[in-house]
């Protein structure tokens, strides 16, 4: 169940009590309340986000690295300040390739993605593209004809859909039927044509097999996994192995806030698992997303109307899926905090609801339109501001902005307390 708090005292006091919200944004949204327009926004703590990834990061024991999948969030600002902290980024498209290399001239930059075309490919070589994952045997010949067109030669894994079974996750990227990587059963092939193509290199494997993942001892499995079915192909197909993408999955629990992925321990385990690796494996990727930047962002919105229709109880709010997505994109209430605004400016009666459940919604026409249902809150008014937590991946970037032309919402970026 989504936890939700208010604060009764209105904004007078200092945002710190108010579970969830911090000073500083308790700070901002004192000042945008006090405005013309309704609240409407994103605010993005990057003292917070670089902690964060710093911990993450010095905790990976050799060989292993973070790349940052930046399909999260590619926003300047987030990219910017993960540059110093992580091996590199992980794209799929030549927009992300261009936003990658803006960010980080001097960043490592791994290409996947099931449908590169050849104008993308030849940008990726043209900016210094670290490795392409090709996720076909058609896809090899592409990179190799663009490859050998520019007189380069690229460093290539291969990504394979793996037969599985895995551990339970929220989303299965391989182990059934998906778009996403070579069928293990053809990876014999792809291996021969990878090994004879000029201008490519097979260095290695990407496996990504999960997504959204919460259990550490469950993602230590599957990496267990991973290294026998390395191993393996070595054997079968006289093919050596030098770096092996495991790719993401490390998930967020937006339904408990307090009871994330344990890193710590996951990290310790990766200790004497590294350990047991062959030694001419000397990378082994991460290339998380939702794990490194959700906790830093935060969506909040004022609510415009309360109101009840057939029992059911309603927070209408200034904004809703075309700006955040992923609650309904996942079918998951949104954590979020009720931050009490006491000034009502109108002559209106102020409608409210008090100790009953609350379904907030957008202003969208269609009833799909839903950021939380059948919350239990103390308290929500007309003029109140929700603040969604954890929204700092998958929100903006994965939504449908332009739906019914709504004005997009503001972007803060806040560091040092300002």
């Amino acid at each position: 169940m989504t936890e939700a708090a208010t604060n009764e005292t209105g904004i007078g006091e200092a945002g710190a009590s108010r579970p969830g919200i911090s000073q500083v944004l308790a700070g901002l949204l004192t000042d945008r309340v006090a405005g013309d327009d309704p609240v409407c926004l994103y605010g993005y703590d990057l003292d917070a986000l670089t902690r964060h990834v710093r911990a993450t990061v010095d905790a990976l024991p050799e060989p292993f690295r973070m790349f940052y999948a930046m399909k999260a969030n590619s926003a300047p600002e987030i990219l910017e300040a993960l540059a110093p902290h992580v091996a590199g980024f992980e794209v799929a498209s030549g927009g992300e390739v261009a936003k990658a290399r803006a960010a980080g001239p001097g960043s490592a930059v791994i290409f996947g993605g099931p449908a590169k075309t050849e104008r993308e490919i030849a940008d990726a070589i043209g900016h210094g593209v670290t490795r392409l994952h090709a996720e076909s045997v058609l896809e090899l010949y592409r990179i190799s004809e663009v490859a050998t067109r520019l007189a380069a030669r690229v460093d290539v894994l291969l990504r394979v859909n793996l037969t599985g079974p895995f551990p339970s996750a929220t989303l299965a990227m391989a182990g059934r039927p998906t778009q996403f990587g070579i069928d293990e059963s053809v990876l014999g092939e792809a291996v021969a044509a990878a090994k004879q193509l000029p201008g490519i290199r097979p260095v290695g494997f990407h496996l990504h097999s999960l997504s959204n993942n919460l259990s550490a001892a469950a993602h230590l499995e599957m990496l267990e996994l991973y290294r026998g079915k390395v191993l393996e192909w070595e054997s079968a197909f006289g093919i050596r192995c030098e770096v092996l993408n495991v790719g993401g999955g490390i998930g967020v629990n937006y339904a408990d806030l307090g009871a994330q992925f344990e890193w710590e321990g996951f990290a310790r385990e990766l200790k004497g698992f590294a350990e047991r690796l062959p030694r001419h494996w000397t990378e082994v990727d991460f290339e998380c997303g939702r794990y490194l930047t959700a906790a830093c962002g935060y969506y909040a919105v004022e609510v415009l109307d309360v109101k009840t229709n057939h029992g059911t109880h309603y927070a209408i709010v200034r904004g809703g899926t075309h700006h955040f997505r992923l609650p309904a994109s996942w079918q998951h209430n949104h954590p979020f905090t009720v931050f009490g605004v006491d000034e009502w400016r109108s002559g209106a009666p102020r409608p409210e609801v008090r100790d009953a459940p609350v379904t907030v919604v957008g202003e969208l026409c269609t009833p799909k339109d839903v950021l939380a249902r059948d919350v239990p809150l103390p308290r929500v008014r007309a003029g109140d501001v929700l603040v969604f937590q954890h929204a700092g991946a998958y929100g903006w970037d994965i939504s449908h902005h332009d739906f019914l032309s709504h004005p997009h919402p503001e972007h803060v970026y806040f560091r040092g307390g300002r």
